[in-house]
């Protein structure tokens, strides 16, 4: 059964919520869950996903309420850190790793952090049994697919295109799947531009789709309550996760 891995911004609009959101989502089939680290400057995210960083900001987010929350979620669905390396900089990844290991989480995303630079922090992951998640862009050569792969844990993430998260391309990307495949029997999950309309198409030839403005989206409507957030949000996991498995 392919698997469906949800992003939620932390912190937005509250803590509770984004405890609530996360449980909930398990039960509508939710594989994996992304907790998005709120940054100022998302530079990989398009403006739905950047507004509740933002606003998540405004609310006062810390990084002590990102391991507050994560210490309630992990243990009960697997669990993933995403954010931009300027706050695992500032924090210590170091830091990161231990808490990690204590919350449970399984692994990072930080899709700013090069895959040349990213090496001298992989080791520290493997040795915590941690995953740093790999990405894949569709302008990737077969040798630096090869490269970037080698070491792949978890799940590598495929760009669906180039550009930022939420505004719908579409590119065909059978020849860059076809390259993952030969240097890795890790599964592929792709990413970008996937909600209720796109994610069957998406999906053909990957192991899993990656969904994050189409949640965000509900989060950021104010014009019906947390709980009416919450239930719209489950009701969007169940369609993606019927939708890529028929």
């Amino acid at each position: 059964m392919k698997k469906l891995v949800a992003y939620i911004t932390t912190g937005y609009p509250d803590l509770d919520f984004t405890e609530d959101a996360a449980l909930a989502l398990k039960e509508a089939g939710v594989d994996t869950l992304e907790l998005g680290i709120p940054f100022s400057d998302p530079v990989a995210d398009g403006p739905v996903i950047e507004l509740a960083n933002l606003k998540s900001l405004e609310n006062g987010f810390k990084i002590k309420h990102l391991l507050e929350v994560s210490k309630k979620i992990a243990p009960e669905i697997d669990t993933l850190w995403m954010g931009y390396f300027n706050p695992f900089y500032k924090f210590g990844i170091d830091n990161f790793i231990e808490e990690a290991k204590k919350a449970k989480v399984s692994g990072f995303i930080i899709p700013d952090l090069p895959h040349e630079e990213s090496k001298s922090y992989k080791k520290k992951f493997i040795e915590n049994d941690l995953a740093l998640i790999d990405f894949v862009a569709p302008t990737d050569s077969s040798q630096r697919i090869k490269e970037v792969v080698e070491n792949s844990k978890k799940f590598i993430y495929l760009v669906a295109y180039a550009g930022i998260t939420g505004s719908g391309k579409s590119e065909d990307l059978s020849r860059v799947i076809s390259y993952i495949r030969e240097a890795s029997d890790t599964n592929i999950y792709i990413g970008f531009g996937v909600n209720e309309k796109t994610a069957k198409d998406k999906a053909k030839g990957v192991d899993g789709v990656i969904v994050g403005s189409a949640f965000v989206s509900i989060m950021l409507d104010e014009s019906i309550l947390f709980n009416e957030k919450i239930k719209k949000m489950q009701e969007l996991a169940k369609i993606i996760k019927e939708e890529i498995n028929t």
